[in-house]
C-alpha cells in the first residue's frame, strides 16, 4: 500500500477475527515503529508483545477503553524510558506501528497509556521497570469483516491556516 493511501485510509479497529498473526508480521510492525523520529535521536522506546491469553484479558480489564483487547491476536505495549521527549517519541513510534499494521492488512487501535491510572499495573503485568512510561497499548489482529464506517474527520478547510490562525 502506498504511504499516502495508508495515511488517508487507516482507522481504528476494535473487532478481530480469531486468527493468529505470524511472529514475522509482528516483528515487521515493531521494526517500523522503532524507525520513528525521536528527539535528539534518543530512541527511548521498548516494545512488549503480549500474546498470552490471560495477559490479554488482564490488559483488557485494566484499560478503561480497551475491553476489546482480548479479541486481538496480540497487544503491543509501547513503553519509553523517562527522557525529556518520551511522550512525543513514543507517540511517533505508536503512529508508525498503526500505519504499518494497516499497510500490512492488519487492524490495530491506539489505547491510551500515558497519564492513565492503570499505567503502573500494566508495567507490573509485563515486568517492565517502574520508571518507564506507558505510552500505548496497541491490540493487533486480522480485522473482523464488518468494521462499520470510518469516524468523521474535520475537513481540510476547517483545520488549515496560512500565515496566521
Amino acid at each position: 500500500m502506498e504511504a499516502l493511501e495508508a495515511l488517508k485510509t487507516r482507522r481504528s479497529i476494535r473487532a478481530f477475527r480469531p486468527v493468529p498473526v505470524q511472529q514475522k508480521q509482528i516483528e515487521e510492525l515493531v521494526d517500523c515503529a522503532r524507525l520513528a523520529a525521536s528527539g535528539r535521536n534518543e530512541q527511548p522506546w521498548e516494545f512488549v508483545v503480549v500474546r498470552d491469553r490471560e495477559k490479554l484479558h488482564a490488559l483488557g480489564e485494566l484499560a478503561d477503553h480497551g475491553k476489546f483487547i482480548p479479541q486481538a491476536a496480540a497487544c503491543i505495549v509501547v513503553l519509553c524510558k523517562p527522557t525529556k521527549y518520551f511522550l512525543e517519541d513514543g507517540s511517533a513510534a505508536t503512529e508508525n506501528l498503526l500505519l504499518a499494521a494497516h499497510a500490512s492488512g492488519l487492524g490495530a487501535c491506539w489505547v491510551a497509556g500515558d497519564k492513565k491510572p492503570y499505567a503502573g499495573k500494566v508495567l507490573e503485568l509485563i515486568g517492565a521497570p517502574k520508571d518507564y512510561k506507558l505510552i500505548s497499548l496497541v491490540p493487533v489482529g486480522h480485522p473482523a469483516e464488518d468494521q462499520g464506517p470510518r469516524a468523521p474527520k474535520r475537513s481540510l478547510s476547517e483545520v488549515l491556516h496560512w500565515d496566521r490562525f
